[in-house]
């Protein structure tokens, strides 16, 4: 066994991962990227989320950013159960209002596409209601329409964040 591992250092000597990019910058995973835009810890930090100038794709979330932020935005005021910017999908938790504790909502939200697009953004919402002797819930069907008014607050919200970076960068 040891003269096969040693078979294969061969006679150029010994390789070495590089550490530094061409540019001087400490980088070991080779993206060039990752050290010159802001991600979530600091620069160059778990994913970047880009400036939004290249179409708002972000360059490590799969998803545009826009509609990503956006999505997050429009539903803050439900409590959060997941979400991938990955994948595209943002899962919240059941949410009560205070002027119906009888009823209870839950949305699933897909982002869809890398650019800003209207149908880009996909919104699926369930509703329960309180079952008569109060001692569960009951699926209860959506006003039509709902899933609709969402995306377009989405869309709606995506926009606004798009010009305020587009004014920004000016």
């Amino acid at each position: 066994m040891t003269l096969g591992i040693a078979a294969c250092a061969g006679s150029e000597g010994e390789q070495r991962y590089p550490t530094e990019k061409p540019g001087g910058k400490s980088d070991p995973f080779g993206n060039s990227r990752a050290v010159t835009e802001p991600g979530i810890f600091g620069e160059g930090g778990l994913f970047s989320l880009g400036s939004g100038g290249d179409g708002g794709n972000g360059n490590g979330i799969g998803v545009n950013s826009f509609l990503w932020r956006a999505s997050l935005d429009t539903t803050s005021f439900m409590p959060l159960a997941s979400a991938d910017p990955f994948g595209g999908v943002i899962i919240t938790d059941w949410y009560t209002a205070p002027e119906a504790p009888a009823e209870r909502f839950k949305m699933t939200i897909y982002i869809l596409d890398t650019r800003l697009r209207a149908d880009g953004v996909k919104v699926s919402v369930f509703k329960q209601q309180q079952t008569p002797d109060g001692t569960g819930w009951a699926d209860a069907a959506v006003t039509p329409g709902t899933s609709a008014q969402l995306e377009n607050a989405i869309l709606i919200r995506a926009r606004q964040l798009r010009i305020d970076t587009l004014a920004a960068e000016e």
